[in-house]
């Protein structure tokens, strides 16, 4: 590793971090003022930045996004989302803490399914329209769910990026990933419901007027157009279990996505206006400012190094390496993005692992870190910047230390109990 690339990235990536995380500057600008930054002091280059699989942007992450927006937007114009926030408010009795439960549980199941992204695409519109008409605070069920979204996609092969650059290096499979992980799922979920209940319970303020006026509504005479919301319906069925397929068909998401968003614009005779109305592109760009200078960290041999210093340490001993992985792994998900890290930490591990695949517990330890320790930073996993776009677009912002404050208290919970699942399955009752 090169001293003088190594420090500049250092310097750029922290300068950046303190401005995304003081909110001196808009965050968008903080990203894409580091990655220039990266680049005219050629920490990195052109050809890295946009084209390296490795250490470059990562545009199935940016397309998937764009591809799920557009078709999210076309949504919006049947009226869908206002249908979907009636009839949870009227499920849930109008009660701000069931209603927070049911968003969470559909939250969890629907990111094991699809994945984490698309489900807060999915989600957060809904939401929003839910707490406006009960006159409840937006952001802490906009929060929750963030939460939710993670822990829910650790259960499976397709709920999480970096369980899906797991399995290919580990060669693991589907099952496996619900065998394993599925059911310390369960109990993280059971876990955070309890943690927001404590969190969040300032917000949880019941306005009986608002719940008598829901109450009395009919769902039905929120949808504005059937015969588009039976296109849209069709095509998001369609994309839907194409990601499911994902390994059988050999079609990326992002692919997957964008055709789809083709495919409805192209039924649909919605104007440009329509279809665009719900694009996040400060997110957009947000990600590939981040991911260059991400990207200029592991170029600059800094994130090799950390990885390659995780590696070494508690070498010989099986437990004290799990335990090492899953909150060191936690912890750098936390600020340098859960995607990148599993990436540059994912070859380490498999030379660990050996090519028998054994001791399997350290993917396991390795995904519990890097897809919980998402939560514990507004930056720290795609769901995140994802929803704190859509809530900023929407009047209510999401500050980075009012998210990190909640998010610090998930984290640390969900990896004790994960250290005790580990500890239980694959040491004492193995």
């Amino acid at each position: 590793m090169d001293l003088l690339p190594a420090v500049i990235a250092c310097v750029i990536f922290l300068g950046a971090y303190v401005l995304i995380a003081t909110e001196r500057i808009p965050r968008t600008a903080a990203a894409l003022g580091g990655a220039a930054l990266m680049l005219a002091l050629g920490v990195t280059n052109a050809h890295t930045a946009f084209f390296s699989e490795d250490t470059g942007v990562d545009w199935n992450v940016v397309f998937l996004l764009l591809g799920m927006m557009v078709i999210v937007s076309v949504m919006r114009v049947t009226g869908i989302f206002e249908f979907l926030a009636i009839w949870a408010a009227k499920r849930a009795g109008g009660r701000p803490f069931r209603l927070m439960v049911l968003l969470l549980v559909i939250t969890a199941v629907a990111s094991a399914l699809l994945d984490n992204v698309t489900t807060v695409l999915l989600i957060a519109p809904v939401t929003i329209l839910i707490c406006q008409r009960l006159g409840l605070a937006v952001v802490p069920f906009l929060i929750a769910e963030v939460f939710a979204s993670n822990v829910g996609g650790t259960a499976t092969l397709v709920g999480d990026p970096p369980n899906i650059i797991i399995a290919s290096r580990g060669g693991l499979t589907f099952n496996d990933f619900l065998v394993h992980l599925a059911p310390i799922v369960v109990v993280l979920m059971v876990v955070l419901i309890g943690l927001c209940r404590w969190l969040f319970r300032a917000a949880f303020v019941t306005d009986e007027a608002r719940v008598e006026q829901i109450m009395s509504l009919n769902e039905r005479e929120a949808i504005r157009d059937t015969r588009l919301l039976v296109k849209s319906l069709v095509v998001l069925a369609l994309v839907l279990v194409a990601f499911v397929l994902h390994p059988v068909l050999g079609y990326e998401p992002s692919v997957v996505a964008l055709l789809g968003a083709a495919l409805l614009i192209a039924i649909a005779g919605v104007s440009n206006q329509e279809y665009l109305q719900d694009v996040e592109w400060s997110t957009l760009a947000f990600f590939a400012g981040l991911f260059i200078m991400v990207g200029g960290l592991v170029n600059a041999g800094v994130l090799g190094a950390l990885t390659g210093s995780l590696a070494g340490f508690a070498e010989g001993n099986l437990l004290a390496f799990s335990g090492v992985l899953l909150w060191g792994s936690g912890l750098l998900s936390g600020i340098v993005d859960n995607i990148p890290y599993v990436a540059s930490m994912a070859p380490v591990v498999a030379d660990l692992v050996g090519p028998d695949g054994e001791p399997q517990v350290l993917w396991w330890s390795l995904a519990l870190g890097a897809d919980l320790g998402g939560n514990a930073t507004l930056i720290g996993a795609s769901a995140n910047v994802v929803v704190a776009g859509i809530a900023a677009r929407n009047g209510h912002p999401i500050g980075f230390w009012q998210f990190t404050r909640y998010g610090l208290v998930v984290t640390a919970a969900t990896l004790l109990v994960s250290s005790l699942y580990i500890w239980l399955r694959y040491f004492v009752l193995a």
